[in-house]
């Protein structure tokens, strides 16, 4: 039996109010998995909690088979977290980033570099590979953490909004990295209220209202469950509604 990259039972977690309540969620290995729901939903809780960067009440995560709150350490090195606003350090040069992110993961001198070059040209950054990040646009920044985020070669990665404020053409860089990812057997998780791209690019969808997922399945699927043949937009919408949702803008 495959052990899936992320298996999630019985997950809590209140602030003020309960953001997250009692979820299950098992996500394949290799499978590009888009996490969507109106604001306030709980999406970015859940996949914080996931990147360890939060502590659930209550609840078990597993990440390909290590009990993440048993072994924080050994979790964080298989997965990468990247966020809507990039945290890159101004007077850092992107080669200069990375060869500081790849020391903190402890990769091998050699290995770091070659990884680093890869990025750097695999996401049209070699151009600005000696210049300084407080500079760069945020859609250069964003590639300058995403790079970060994947220099340790991680078997998940997390996105939060990662195409929010880019251009078309970075937008495009990024999504074709990720595809490309996904391609190689990583399992990439991500939320983003630009409902075409996770319609095109998700092979599994997961809708979230209130802290709990109240549908999930391939576009084919959640099309089945309400009935008609609908772009991802009235699935969403009237998945929202059914839940009793009043604020339906995805985010």
């Amino acid at each position: 039996m495959t052990v899936p990259a992320l298996a999630i039972s019985h997950l809590t977690k209140s602030f003020d109010r309960p953001v997250v309540q009692d979820l299950d969620l098992t996500i394949k290995a290799g499978e590009f998995y888009a996490l969507l729901g109106p604001n306030g939903a709980g999406k970015t809780t859940i996949l914080r909690i996931v990147a360890g960067l939060l502590q659930p009440d209550g609840g078990d995560i597993s990440i390909f088979g290590i009990d993440a709150r048993r072994d924080p350490i050994a979790a964080k090195r298989l997965v990468a977290w990247v966020s809507d606003e990039p945290m890159v350090y101004d007077r850092l040069t992107p080669l200069e980033y990375l060869e500081f992110v790849a020391g903190l993961w402890q990769v091998e001198p050699k290995r770091a570099q070659a990884q680093a070059d890869e990025l750097i040209d695999w996401l049209g950054l070699r151009p600005h590979a000696n210049q300084l990040c407080g500079g760069f646009s945020k859609g250069m920044l964003q590639k300058v953490a995403l790079a970060g985020a994947l220099v340790h070669d991680p078997k998940l990665i997390i996105l939060d909004e990662p195409l929010t404020g880019l251009d078309a053409g970075s937008a495009r860089t990024v999504k074709d990295v990720l595809l490309g990812k996904v391609r190689d057997g990583v399992t990439v998780i991500m939320t983003t209220h630009i409902l075409e791209v996770a319609e095109r690019m998700a092979e599994r969808i997961g809708v979230i209202t209130q802290g709990k997922l109240i549908a999930e399945g391939t576009l084919a699927e959640l099309r089945t469950r309400i009935g008609r043949e609908s772009s991802l937009e009235d699935i969403f919408l009237d998945l929202v509604a059914q839940s009793g949702e009043t604020d339906a803008e995805a985010a």
